[in-house]
């Protein structure tokens, strides 16, 4: 009888131990379908830690009605973008980001998302991927910030699926069917454990 308890604890343990998240590395979150938000329900979002068990991230698959060329009517290589702009987040909502498939840094004031993700905040390296590297973009207007133990909290809660960070995901196009596909997978995976 001992033994068959201690195999137990130890199942037990390493599922649990399957299913722990590595907040300190950059990760997708999937929308469980049990999220019932206006804004966060059915979304796919690349998130990275900031320090201080703190996150920021982008919602990469609600796009708006709304295109680049006609947030800038008299810019020639916004009007070559033809994917609408998405709703990256509700902070800053009135911000451009431009989030880049690249391996190194497009320069200015970007950061790295994730391993071969970057998000561009100023004007100038914005510009500078809408007229060189569209095709590998995805301009979203707004973030996402989780505060102290924020997204581990929801984490807990069973708000989303932790899918490894991937960054092609984030540029994929066309965005609509994303969250379908990535919801269907973590099920499988979660069914597999």
């Amino acid at each position: 009888m001992k033994l068959r308890t201690l195999l137990f604890a130890v199942l037990a343990a390493a599922a649990t131990a399957a299913q722990a998240v590595d907040l300190s590395k950059s990760m997708i979150l999937v929308a469980k379908p049990e999220l019932v938000d206006q804004l966060y329900g059915s979304t796919v979002l690349v998130v990275t830690p900031v320090g201080g068990d703190q996150h920021v991230g982008f919602i990469v698959n609600r796009p708006t009605n709304v295109t680049l060329g006609e947030l800038f009517p008299d810019d020639g290589p916004s009007q070559k973008v033809v994917d609408p702009v998405h709703l990256g987040g509700p902070l800053n909502s009135q911000v451009l980001f431009a989030l880049v498939e690249r391996k190194q840094s497009p320069g200015g004031q970007s950061f790295e998302l994730m391993p071969g993700l970057h998000a561009a905040v100023d004007e100038e390296t914005v510009d500078r991927i809408i007229r060189a590297e569209s095709d590998h973009a995805r301009f979203v207007a707004g973030l996402v910030v989780w505060r102290r133990g924020e997204l581990s909290a929801e984490i807990e809660r069973g708000a989303w699926y932790v899918l490894p960070a991937d960054a092609h995901l984030a540029v994929r196009k066309p965005s609509q069917g994303l969250w379908e596909e990535l919801v269907r997978l973590s099920q499988l995976r979660a069914n597999s454990i």
